[in-house]
């Protein structure tokens, strides 16, 4: 134990720290707004790019990027698709898609679409965040129990799914082009 001391309080001065740090930024999530749509395109293609290189053939992740552009989010946006952004200082680096199931096949009321950061926003607790906020958003629409699809080979989204409670309840496959890929669907109670 004392070889690891310094470890220890290295250890509690970061986490410290970073509490101080978080109690000085400005962090906000909401309802995104039709003038959100620039940030939110932004948020996409660099969170799609991060998460999804490597895993969805390239061809095929550079056209699903092109078709979700401002034009797209500000279409969601004034349709009235619930649409959650996380902003940091001001800055949107993160947002969330949620609604009702889509799956007939799952007995849960409420799903989680999308929830996403800009890649040097990942790891500090803003996707806990932005989370919690989901979940009491769903909870106060009467979607108690929801469903989140992640693709299985991206091991990131797994462990914080996981490390939020979720249990995987169903498996399903998606094709990219001529890749099938299979995906997992996480729930909460």
């Amino acid at each position: 134990m004392e070889g690891n001391l310094p470890l220890l309080l290295f250890c509690d001065l970061a986490k410290f720290c970073y509490s101080i740090l978080m109690d000085l930024v400005s962090i906000d999530i909401r309802q995104a707004l039709k003038e959100d749509a620039k940030a939110i395109a932004s948020v996409h293609l660099a969170s799609w790019k991060s998460t999804y290189q490597g895993i969805i053939p390239s061809p095929v992740l550079e056209q699903m990027l092109s078709r979700r552009g401002r034009e797209w989010w500000q279409k969601a946006i004034v349709q009235k698709t619930y649409i959650l952004v996380l902003e940091f200082n001001g800055l949107i680096v993160g947002y969330a898609t949620l609604g009702a199931n889509r799956s007939l096949t799952l007995p849960f009321e409420g799903e989680i679409f999308e929830l996403y950061l800009l890649p040097h926003y990942q790891g500090v607790g803003l996707g806990s965040r932005l989370f919690k906020k989901v979940k009491e958003i769903l909870s106060d629409y009467g979607l108690h129990q929801f469903v989140a699809w992640i693709l299985k080979e991206n091991e990131p989204a797994r462990c914080f799914y996981e490390k939020m409670g979720g249990v995987i309840v169903s498996t399903s496959f998606e094709n990219f082009g001529d890749h099938k890929l299979i995906k997992l669907a996480y729930s909460w109670r």
